[in-house]
């Protein structure tokens, strides 16, 4: 059991600022990525279909024996969480937006969140804020738009450069100067967004690192380590494989082969 593979999905590619840091964290584990990427965004996907894609997801991983699963996905996580973690046998971790580290590192008194729209609806991440950020002002944001970009692999052209000044500038213009990237694709744009932000001070808040620690304590716990070399990742898509080969390639940094599933 211990040499059988961890699931990690997300609703794209975006999950693989997650996988990055599973692989950095916990070097021997074998890993099997799905991204849902002929459904992407899941920020505005109805409930019912994203139940149907979460659960299609979770037999898909079963199917590959994997010992736990990692929703690398926040609106997933936001929607869903609760309903897998009762629906199946194995340890799931989730991720969730950096609301608590970033109204302890704000300075000026206000925080960007970037997120999906599903995300930011849900009772979740409204407990989350209720909770962490009662003395902050909260900025907060629905990108449309972004998941796409950087599902295309288009991560710094003028258009996207565009559509990020579109959304961070009126942030600023507020001072903030802590952002919370709360989606798992942003922070492929963190580059982008910095760009944008040229001189003013800005820091940007993922949680990738925080999720992979996480589930380094729950294989602990459970005894699931894998103490043998790592021996293969395997990447799904249930959108085209070639096309996904292109983008992964170039967020991965290095030739990935891709699979539809």
């Amino acid at each position: 059991m211990t040499k059988a593979p961890i699931g990690v999905f997300d609703s794209g590619v975006g999950g693989l600022s997650v996988y990055q840091a599973i692989r950095k964290h916990l070097p021997n584990e074998n890993i099997v990525y799905f991204a849902d990427s002929a459904y992407a965004p899941y920020g505005q996907l109805p409930k019912d279909n994203l139940h149907k894609r979460c659960q299609y997801i979770a037999e898909f991983f079963l199917k590959h024996n994997a010992k736990a699963m990692v929703i690398a996905c926040n609106t997933a996580t936001a929607i869903m969480a609760d309903w897998l973690r009762s629906e199946y046998d194995l340890p799931i971790i989730a991720i969730e937006p950096a609301i608590k580290p970033a109204a302890s590192l704000t300075r000026t008194g206000h925080i960007g969140v970037f997120a999906t729209e599903n995300t930011l609806n849900s009772t979740r991440y409204q407990r989350l804020v209720a909770q962490f950020a009662r003395d902050v002002s909260i900025h907060q944001v629905a990108c449309h738009g972004f998941v796409e970009q950087v599902e295309s692999g288009d991560l710094d052209s003028p258009e996207t450069l565009d559509l990020i000044k579109e959304y961070l500038q009126p942030l600023l213009n507020y001072k903030v100067d802590t952002l919370v990237l709360g989606c798992t694709h942003y922070p492929f744009l963190g580059k982008s967004i910095k760009t944008i932000a040229g001189a003013a001070p800005l820091k940007l808040l993922d949680t990738a690192d925080a999720v992979s620690l996480q589930l380094t304590r729950i294989l602990a716990t459970h005894d699931l380590f894998n103490n043998e070399p790592h021996e293969q990742d395997l990447f799904f898509t249930s959108s085209d494989a070639s096309s996904a080969e292109i983008v992964f390639s170039k967020l991965l940094g290095h030739k990935t082969q891709v699979l539809e599933a």
